[in-house]
């Protein structure tokens, strides 16, 4: 047997711990992307949720505008605005603005008119803890809002 020189042998032993520094730091750059990747979907979740959220409540805005404006409860419904507060089921408020405007349909009979009031609603439902829109907030990441509109006629 011949003996190893030895500084083959130190040499050979550098080389394997140089290696497995690089697997480790490839390895721990491949988790920091995976918790990235997973943080990000989580946040788009989330978010989807508050936009389905904030879709409902507009819509919820809109079908009680609707029932005060055809019951009677906004007379005239000039530029009316109220306020609903769904934060404890939803997370949301909803800024529900009322207008009419009569129009004239014609006759129903010689000499009698008929007219008609026809309502605009809008709904505005967001995640704020004032008045909907919140410009203020607007450009954060968690904020959600939506808008809906109608226009209906007794």
């Amino acid at each position: 047997m011949t003996p190893r020189h030895p500084s083959t042998a130190h040499r050979q032993h550098g080389l394997g711990a140089i290696a497995a520094i690089i697997v480790l730091v490839l390895l721990a750059a491949l988790s920091a992307a995976v918790v990235r990747m997973s943080t990000a979907q989580q946040m788009g979740s989330a978010q989807e949720v508050s936009a389905a959220r904030a879709s409902q409540a507009a819509r919820a805005g809109i079908e009680w505008g609707l029932y005060q404006a055809f019951r009677g409860g906004w007379t005239a419904c000039a530029g009316s605005t109220q306020t609903l507060d769904l934060s404890a089921d939803l997370g949301m408020r909803v800024t529900v603005t009322c207008n009419s405007t009569l129009y004239n349909e014609g006759e129903s009979s010689p000499g009698t008119k008929q007219t008609v009031r026809v309502f605009t609603l809008d709904a505005v439902a967001c995640n704020s803890s004032g008045n909907c829109p919140d410009a203020s907030r607007s450009t954060g990441p968690t904020y959600v809002e939506r808008r809906m509109q109608i226009h209906a006629s007794s």
